[in-house]
C-alpha cells in the first residue's frame, strides 16, 4: 500500500488539473497564437505562469486504484501488474485466467 499522502496529493492534483484545465487551454491558445502581438502572447505566458504548478495535467502521476502504487501501472485497467495478478488469482476479474505450462 503507497503512503496515503503520497495518494491524496496525486488526487489534489487531478482536482486542480480538472478546474483550471479550460483557463489554462485558452492561455495556451493565445501565447501561440502567431497572429497576436509579441507583448499580449508575452502576458498570455506571465498569466500561464501565474497558475498553480499542479494545475498542470502533466504532473498527475498514473497510480493504482487499489493500492496506490505508482509503477507497473496497466492504465486500461487502472491497476498495477501485481493488483491484477492478485485479483485474477481469486477470480475477481471476468475474462482473465490464470495461465500455466
Amino acid at each position: 500500500m503507497a503512503k496515503k499522502s503520497a495518494v491524496e496529493k496525486n488526487k489534489a492534483r487531478a482536482r486542480l488539473a480538472d478546474k483550471f484545465s479550460a483557463k489554462r487551454a485558452k492561455l495556451k491558445a493565445l501565447a501561440k497564437d502567431e497572429s497576436l502581438s509579441l507583448e499580449e502572447r508575452f502576458k498570455a505566458r506571465l498569466k500561464l505562469a501565474e497558475l498553480p504548478r499542479n494545475s498542470a495535467s502533466i504532473r498527475i502521476r498514473n497510480r493504482c486504484e487499489v493500492t496506490g502504487r505508482p509503477r507497473g501501472y496497466y492504465r486500461k485497467l487502472k491497476m498495477s501488474r501485481i493488483s491484477l495478478r492478485e485479483l485474477g488469482n481469486e477470480g475477481q476479474i471476468p475474462g482473465l485466467v490464470k495461465s500455466s505450462w
